[in-house]
């Protein structure tokens, strides 16, 4: 049987599900709650932080400004580790490059956006809405790997 992933998640008090779609291959999240226009930037890099998705409903502008403030926030977490580093040889120093890019990816990949059935943004001001985003189902995580 050919499953394909969904996510769940609870929005003013009722059960929503939808399929997931990753073009990072990711898995899908464990936990999702709603977030708006009016989350702060410091809550929700917290959530990210602690595994927990946040579906976009308000404006989408909003979200590339929240996404922008969430990196900024991982960038000087980044530098006030590196002060504290001392001289590390190259290999090491690259291994932590690694994580600091993988976690990076992770925590910005937290904030989800929906998309309509003919794959079209949902937000508000999205941009041309009109246009569907190109999906290449076949490379995208859909629940049937390993």
């Amino acid at each position: 049987m050919n499953k394909k992933a969904r996510i769940a998640w609870v929005e003013a008090g009722e059960d929503k599900e939808a399929r997931w779609l990753s073009e990072g291959r990711s898995r899908p999240p464990s936990r999702i709650v709603p977030a708006g226009d009016s989350l702060r930037a410091d809550v929700a890099y917290r959530h990210a932080c602690e595994g927990t998705a946040l579906l976009w409903r308000g404006d989408f502008r909003n979200a590339r400004q929240l996404l922008t403030a969430i990196s900024r926030r991982i960038d000087a977490r980044a530098r006030r580790g590196k002060k504290q580093a001392r001289a590390i040889a190259p290999a090491e120093e690259f291994h932590r490059y690694r994580i600091r890019t993988a976690t990076r990816a992770r925590v910005l990949g937290m904030l989800l956006i929906e998309l309509g059935v003919d794959y079209t943004i949902q937000a508000r001001r999205a941009p041309d809405n009109a246009r569907p985003i190109p999906v290449d189902e076949d490379h995208m995580f859909d629940g049937n790997e390993e």
